[in-house]
């Protein structure tokens, strides 16, 4: 079969066959008495050898070692085709997500989005004080993508850059409770507590729902920002949570204030009352619980904790008698 012909049926160029002659990949076995190239069956599969290689991605020096050397085993190479295709699919993710972020931005001009570039580059630093500059510090008539910030927010690990990220966050509007609410599902709890803490931060009822969820989660940390939250907007559905914060710590003086004002409501006093005197009850041999709960009880509305306080001041435990005693003395001279 003569080149052309050759070409046609194989669709290999004839000026690629000819190049593969010139290497010796793939020789003609025979000649025409004219001098033409003529190829057998053999040479055809081999160009179709070839060309099955060259899909992989192998370089056509590496193809004729692989189909002239006997020992030539795959494996190496093609574990190497596979990093390298890793590699190229991992820039390419990453460009598609570049992308994405300034399409998301809605640029006016070549000036913006060279503008969201630089604030890319800026969170992908490796230097925490360059990050958090990057946020803090955009041109004043670009917006901030929301998904940009929810994406980084929920990888940063810098409290200071995170705390930025959150602000920004907050103020970007858009679509941020969306692309935060799937990471709430995440198997990695770092994940889900920077997400809660970026929700706690973000109004409206999508947020308010998706926190109400987490309070149901298994990590008590993201338990505790999410009760913190829901009762700073007033949702009593957090009280045994805060109570629990309150028990537990950290952050018990931010959550005994919380149910203090949520205490302003007659029905909801009397529980968290009743909450708080179960877990006295509870815990009479752990001071620094009761403690906690003492100073707790300060926060209530008007003098409903006094009686309580009145008992404390007689108890056993020296530290919780003396804080009760000052709280019930701070209280009965209270301007009523």
């Amino acid at each position: 079969m003569l080149i052309g012909e050759v070409a046609r049926r194989s669709g290999v160029s004839a000026r690629m066959l000819r190049h593969y002659d010139s290497l010796g990949l793939v020789r003609p076995t025979g000649r025409t008495v004219g001098g033409y190239r003529e190829y057998s069956a053999e040479d055809i599969r081999r160009i179709f050898h070839v060309e099955g290689l060259r899909s992989l991605g192998l370089s056509l020096r590496q193809i004729g070692s692989a189909l002239d050397d006997p020992g030539f085993t795959p494996s190496v190479l093609v574990g190497d085709l596979i990093r390298k295709a890793e590699e190229r699919l991992n820039r390419e993710q990453e460009l598609l997500e570049r992308l994405r972020a300034v399409d998301t931005a809605e640029p006016s001009s070549w000036q913006d989005v060279a503008r969201i570039v630089e604030l890319l580059h800026g969170l992908a630093s490796p230097s925490a004080a360059r990050r958090q500059q990057a946020v803090l510090a955009p041109a004043e008539d670009l917006p901030m993508p929301a998904e940009l910030l929810a994406e980084a927010v929920l990888i940063e690990s810098d409290p200071n850059v995170a705390g930025a990220l959150r602000w920004a966050l907050a103020r970007a509007g858009g679509d941020g409770v969306a692309s935060l609410i799937p990471a709430m599902s995440s198997e990695n709890v770092d994940i889900r507590r920077r997400a809660v803490l970026a929700l706690a931060e973000l109004p409206g009822d999508e947020a308010t729902a998706a926190l109400t969820d987490a309070l149901e989660d298994t990590d008590t940390t993201v338990r505790r920002h999410a009760a913190l939250a829901l009762g700073a907007r007033g949702m009593t559905r957090a009280v045994p949570t805060l109570v629990g914060t309150v028990v537990e710590g950290p952050n018990d003086v931010e959550a005994a204030e919380i149910l203090g004002t949520l205490a302003s409501d007659a029905e909801w006093a009397d529980r968290i009352m009743s909450a708080m005197v179960d877990e006295l009850a509870a815990h009479t041999a752990d001071s620094a619980v009761r403690m906690r709960l003492t100073q707790a009880l300060a926060e209530m509305p008007g003098t409903i904790a006094l009686n309580v306080l009145r008992q404390l001041a007689h108890d056993d435990d020296r530290a919780v008698a003396l804080i009760a005693s000052a709280l019930v003395k701070a209280l009965e001279e209270r301007p009523v």
